[in-house]
């Protein structure tokens, strides 16, 4: 078993406040931006608060994996942190026990945001994540927020 975790940023020219907005209506936008490695997501339970469970299916594209099934651990509105647990598919029962990912959304000078990203992971064989890995999600998170700030800045009257 290792706990673990890594980080990561990305940032955008739309604003935090939209990109926060946007996130919370994740589970239609992402589908809609990302249709090449979404499917679908469906809300299994909950209404987009703590608590909410999430499963995140996936296309062909991601062959290994078929779906994702998450749970809302934060959702900070004044601070703009979100955190989920992913507890059941992709690598959960192959090679971590869980894995959760946390983001923030501060502002920049600029009037964009930087989007933070940590991973936190419990391993089981040890060897979770490679860096070719890491590397995969660290460019997952950040193509996600780059669809979505695509999508912000072509239609200026959402999430305003």
């Amino acid at each position: 078993m290792v706990l673990g975790s890594f980080t990561s940023e990305c940032e955008t020219s739309v604003s935090a406040e939209r990109l926060w907005k946007a996130g919370h209506d994740a589970h239609n936008l992402m589908p809609k931006l990302l249709s090449h490695t979404i499917k679908s997501v469906e809300v299994i339970q909950g209404d987009g608060g703590v608590g909410t469970i999430k499963q995140l299916n996936f296309t062909e594209v991601v062959p290994e994996y078929s779906y994702t099934k998450d749970r809302v651990d934060v959702l900070d509105n004044a601070n703009r942190v979100f955190k989920y647990t992913i507890f059941e598919g992709g690598v959960v029962g192959k090679r971590v026990k869980w894995y959760s990912f946390e983001l923030k959304y501060e502002p920049t000078a600029a009037g964009g945001c930087n989007q933070k990203l940590k991973v936190e992971y419990d391993s089981i064989d040890g060897t979770f994540p490679t860096d070719d890995e890491a590397a995969g999600i660290k460019h997952w998170v950040s193509e996600t927020a780059k669809a979505m700030e695509t999508y912000l800045k072509e239609n200026p009257n959402a999430y305003v």
